[in-house]
């Protein structure tokens, strides 16, 4: 049988503590419905009483049909000088009326001595008196340790007396937190288990920090040595270096390990999750991240990408469908013909390995990376080029000429873009201008001006992101441009690249392949 681990997400308090996050009641509920869709057994949200934007989450809440998630309040013990049924930020706790209250106490005794100026023995009734009182008004108590690692290291019986406070209170777990993520695995290992030997044998949980680039082992470890609640962030998000990732968590828990957390069939959604809440608090997922980012399974070596199509545990540690990924097959100047003939499959085109055009095509590929080129951020080039070397590209337009001009006079408060474009469809020739709030602008402005009496659709084509690159950095003003291009329609985005001496030129290269990409999709 498997056992049983609780994920405990700290995405909406914690996670939010990031630098850079912020966000509104209404994506804290979005993110709270997800993540209890996904089957996590706890979410703290906020903590009452700090902020308006937390109290309004507590009220709003209650109102969702949660069917996996327990809803928890987050606070600190009573403050010395009070008592628990005096002190606001205790009541506010049990105002939330959340079926879990979860506080932290501090259990390193510099802590006690200088950041709460009291003395030791107050702090352990100060822990004491708050659990027991919240224990009468809800459901679970978690109480966490503050600091618990660094204080063991400092003063191991203080900081077990610190548990031992909370347990006689009636905490339902107790949580050890590396606040400072200074603790390393094999620290966790030993004082988890001395702790054990000092007589705790509560559920214990773990609380880890990732400033040493072990929170997720930390978490991993602490669950190896008994611990039956993690927590963590989605994506690791928090402040300073980040929480553990539950992104890595989960699966490492459940696909590698044997242990029951979330259920097993979500897991296939953990990509889905990642990606969701990454948008609501505009911190993108990191290319590199395990499991979830968009390279996790990406191929770029020849030699690797060969082998995966044989047999992709060649050189992947699970399906990345497993979590709800995929795999890339990466076409730059590493390639081989086995990346070709693998992106031509993704793109729906069968390709003989002994076809004579695949050695060309990788040799132009090459070239082009050489050149400055960069496929991997551009894979609707990528796609033109492929269909365009096999003679399965149509030819929209022709471009006759193009212009841009920029001036500024002395009464102009900001420089005025024009561009000119003549370009040739058939044997007709089309010739437009228009203004733009730059070059680029006016380029994309006047060319769609240009074609969309020909090709409606283009009218559905916007440029979102717009990204500028010097390839060869030494050759100073003379050096090539990279310009990365990304669009999007109503239902997909897609990225195009242009690369030259002259920024202009490059910006219209990625512009042009955007709008015949579309046609091409569309069928046109």
């Amino acid at each position: 049988m498997e056992k049983k681990v609780l994920i405990y997400d700290t995405t909406l308090r914690d996670g939010t503590q990031a630098e850079g996050v912020n966000v509104s009641v209404e994506d804290k509920l979005r993110i709270t419905e997800k993540l209890d869709d996904f089957g996590i057994h706890y979410i703290e949200g906020g903590w009452p009483g700090s902020n308006p934007k937390d109290d309004q989450y507590f009220k709003e809440v209650k109102k969702l049909n949660l069917k996996n998630s327990k809803i928890a309040a987050f606070g600190s013990t009573r403050r010395a000088y009070l008592k628990v049924e005096d002190d606001p930020l205790v009541q506010n706790l049990v105002k939330a009326e959340t079926p879990v209250i979860t506080i932290f106490g501090k259990s390193w005794d510099i802590h006690v001595t200088q950041a709460l100026k009291t003395d030791l023995e107050k702090n352990l009734e100060m822990v004491f008196d708050t659990v027991q009182f919240l224990k009468k008004h809800t459901d679970e108590v978690v109480f966490i340790g503050e600091h618990f690692f660094d204080g063991y290291k400092s003063n191991p019986e203080y900081a077990v007396k610190v548990l031992n406070a909370a347990s006689e209170g009636g905490a339902d777990f107790l949580v050890l937190a590396d606040t400072n993520g200074g603790t390393l695995p094999n620290e966790i290992e030993r004082i988890i288990k001395e702790v054990k030997e000092r007589g705790i044998n509560n559920r214990l949980g773990i609380h880890a920090h990732n400033d040493s680039d072990t929170a997720v082992w930390n978490s991993i470890v602490a669950v190896l040595n008994g611990a039956v609640q993690v927590h963590g962030t989605i994506n690791g998000f928090g402040e300073r270096c980040g929480n553990a990732n539950l992104c890595s968590i989960i699966p490492d828990l459940t696909l590698k390990l044997g242990y029951e957390t979330i259920p097993r069939e979500n897991i296939k959604r953990l990509k889905e999750i990642s990606n969701f809440v990454a948008d609501l608090v505009n911190l993108p997922v990191p290319k590199n991240m395990p499991y979830v980012g968009d390279s996790a399974f990406a191929h770029k070596g020849g030699v690797h990408a060969s082998a995966v199509i044989k047999n992709s545990r060649l050189y992947e540690h699970i399906d990345p469908e497993q979590v709800g990924n995929r795999r890339k097959i990466l076409v730059s100047d590493l390639a081989g013909k086995s990346n070709i003939i693998y992106k031509a499959r993704e793109l729906g085109i069968q390709l003989d390995e002994k076809d004579p055009r695949i050695a060309e095509l990788v040799r132009e590929i090459k070239q082009l990376e050489n050149y400055g080129y960069h496929f991997e951020a551009a894979e609707a080039s990528l796609e033109l080029l492929i269909r365009k070397h096999l003679g399965m590209l149509k030819k929209y337009f022709d471009l006759d000429a193009y212009r841009v001009l920029i001036a500024r006079r002395y009464t102009d408060k900001e420089p005025v873009s024009e561009a000119t474009v003549r370009i040739k469809i058939d044997n007709h020739y089309e010739h437009t201008a228009s203004l733009g709030y730059g070059p680029v602008n006016a380029l994309d402005r006047a060319l769609k001006k240009a074609l969309v009496g020909i090709y409606p659709s283009l009218a559905e084509v916007e440029l979102i992101d717009y990204k500028v690159r010097i390839v060869n950095e030494t050759a100073g003003t003379a050096a090539k441009i990279r310009v990365l291009v990304e669009s999007k329609d109503r239902e997909k985005k897609w990225g195009t690249v242009g690369v030259s001496d002259n920024i202009i030129e490059a910006s219209w290269q990625a512009v042009v392949d955007s709008f015949i990409y579309k046609l091409m999709k569309d069928g046109v």
